[in-house]
């Protein structure tokens, strides 16, 4: 019994050597204030937080901390074996000016270009954290007052050209071709645009997060997972002036040519205030978006709709096996939203296959809303397969579907609604 109790000892310590090891948050720190970093909300620190963050990876990893302070930063980019810790009343906050931030190669709003990178950056790295219970801010409402100010200056008359594309904003931490990869514990405030992007990542664990936008700064998702898979978002609270979370995987022709789809994603026990949906499916699906289950979230602050699909004919490919289970929703504007023809400004036309959305479960799904919501497929592509169990919907307005086939309407309960509950055109019932 002994010599089992020994072995049993041996084990463990060598487990927990392993799991330090391998964990870079525990080896060795570097404070950014050593290479000359200042926390007075007024120096720029992106040359001293840079070179903390080289020295780190030359001698074998650890982890960069950013202690109790504000420090402004331009952009900055992890490298091979280390970790950022933002520790209590420590914050990173993003520089306002553009040329603090490189153009990289990435993807925009689904097509691979060269764009402006996010404040803090890590491409093509693995085994890494990204912690603590400090802040990194993007100073969103200034950059968005910026490009206001830029479009009241164009002339009057003529094609209008959009702030994002007059002073593109720069994204507030960006995972790309990544792999292992844990981001926990910390507030990410006024996302100049998207708040967390994850692009071509895999076994990418986020918990615990508090995201916040001013409702005034547009495009401020909280997350968007991008052709990405393995990705599991946990105990994360959300509001923000868009999608709370969106999943998406590249934009017409260029999603087809990159070919790779967002899958196997797992979000639970979330909460979602206001935001344009609590989590979304698309706008960019060409890539596809397969194998996502949202379960035990609360989604209230009327969000514009905590069930969301959208796409557009343009598209193409498939949206399938998506589950949305034990979803509480509180005041929000719609529960449901599916609209294949999203948003039709200056889109192109349907050059090859059309979007295909189906196989959907929406289980235990039960609360207020004003307005019950719309199911819109396309008429030469309906959406397919939707099954509703155990929900009930209490609503002013009720449910207009049309282009729709093998909907389940018998696990839906809807109450309240003032005139039609349910308004049909062109679906085919179960």
């Amino acid at each position: 019994m002994k010599k089992i109790l020994t072995l049993l000892s041996v084990a463990v310590i060598a487990i927990t050597l392993t799991a330090t090891a391998q964990n870079p948050v525990y080896g060795k720190q570097y404070l950014i204030t050593d290479f000359g970093a200042k926390g007075d909300s007024i120096s720029l620190n992106t040359k001293a937080i840079q070179a903390c963050i080289d020295q780190c990876s030359a001698n074998g990893g650890g982890t960069v901390v950013i202690p109790e302070g504000v420090f402004s930063s331009g952009a900055i980019f992890l490298k091979k074996g280390v970790s950022l810790l933002v520790e209590k009343n420590g914050k990173l906050k993003g520089s306002t000016i553009s040329a603090d931030y490189p153009h990289i190669a990435t993807r925009w709003e689904g097509v691979e270009r060269t764009w402006i990178a996010a404040l803090v950056n890590a491409i093509d790295l693995q085994n890494i954290e990204i912690s603590g219970e400090g802040t990194i801010d993007g100073s969103g409402m200034v950059w968005t007052q910026r490009g206001l100010e830029l479009v009241k200056q164009q002339p009057t008359g003529g094609h209008r050209i959009s702030p994002t594309a007059l002073l593109p904003r720069p994204r507030l931490m960006s995972i790309q071709n990544c792999k292992d990869i844990k981001i926990e514990g910390l507030s990410l405030n006024n996302q100049a645009s998207w708040g967390l992007f994850v692009l071509y990542s895999t076994d990418v664990d986020i918990a615990n997060l508090k995201i916040t936008a001013d409702h005034g700064i547009p495009s401020s998702d909280g997350i968007d997972i991008d052709s990405s898979n393995k990705i599991h978002v946990m105990g994360t609270f959300i509001d923000v002036n868009d999608d709370c979370i969106s999943i998406k995987s590249g934009r017409d022709e260029d999603g087809w040519r990159v070919n790779r789809p967002a899958e196997d994603i797992l979000i639970e026990k979330c909460h979602f205030a206001y935001g344009h949906g609590g989590v979304a499916i698309g706008s960019e699906m060409s890539g596809g978006i397969r194998n996502v289950e949202i379960r035990d979230c609360l989604v209230d602050s009327q969000n514009w709709a905590p069930i969301r699909f959208k796409t557009q004919p343009s598209r193409g490919g498939v949206v399938e096996n998506i589950t949305y289970r034990n979803i509480k929703l509180d005041n929000t504007r719609k529960a449901f939203e599916f609209d294949m023809a999203w948003r039709m400004i200056d889109s192109k036309p349907a050059t090859r296959a059309l979007p295909i959305v189906r196989n959907v479960k929406i289980i235990n799904v039960s609360g207020t809303a004003d307005v019950v919501g719309n199911m819109s497929g396309l008429e030469a592509s309906p959406i397919q397969g939707v099954q509703f169990k155990n929900c009930n919907i209490k609503a002013k307005k009720g449910f207009n579907i049309r282009y729709a086939n093998n909907v389940d309407l018998s696990g839906l309960i809807i109450t309240d609604v003032t005139g039609e509950t349910i308004i049909r055109k062109g679906i085919k019932e179960n």
